[in-house]
């Protein structure tokens, strides 16, 4: 390790970690054709059924602009529709098109190919303790980001 990133050491660890994550995540979903994060936001579109943009972003901690970006490219590969709300003009609606139900199993099979890279030289109990740490550190995270302060 570098001299230079040993006081951050664990964030140097998570900051390599999540690089080759996201690498890994990027090459599987693009078999798909779909880049990081669109797969998020059509996992919770098929789960939950159609939703206010607003409720995506916040769902998924996004911002708007990127939402909006995500949400138009989606739509021009056919995968979900935009509609005014029927009771407000201001909300726009998205839900995920018919075309988007091959798609579901795809991601699926994505994710579980990418489960299977980050965990099976992991046992069970340590794939356990794996999440509870970085659950931990998401609290702390959160934490620091709305308090402004570890």
């Amino acid at each position: 390790m570098p001299p230079s990133v040993q006081a951050g050491a664990m964030t140097h660890a998570i900051f390599r970690v999540a690089r080759l994550h996201r690498m890994l995540a990027a090459q599987l979903l693009r078999r798909v054709g779909l880049h990081p994060g669109q797969e998020l936001v059509m996992m919770q579109l098929w789960d939950l059924g159609p939703q206010r943009q607003a409720d995506l972003v916040r769902l998924l901690g996004s911002d708007a602009a990127t939402m909006t970006r995500t949400i138009r490219r989606l739509e021009h590969a056919g995968f979900v529709r935009r509609s005014p709300s029927t009771t407000d003009k201001r909300v726009t609606i998205v839900e995920p098109t018919t075309a988007s139900l091959a798609l579901r199993r795809q991601v699926e099979e994505v994710w579980a190919e990418l489960e299977s890279s980050v965990a099976d030289s992991l046992t069970p109990d340590q794939q356990a303790e794996v999440i509870d740490v970085l659950s931990r550190i998401e609290h702390s995270l959160v934490h620091a980001t709305t308090t402004g302060s570890p």
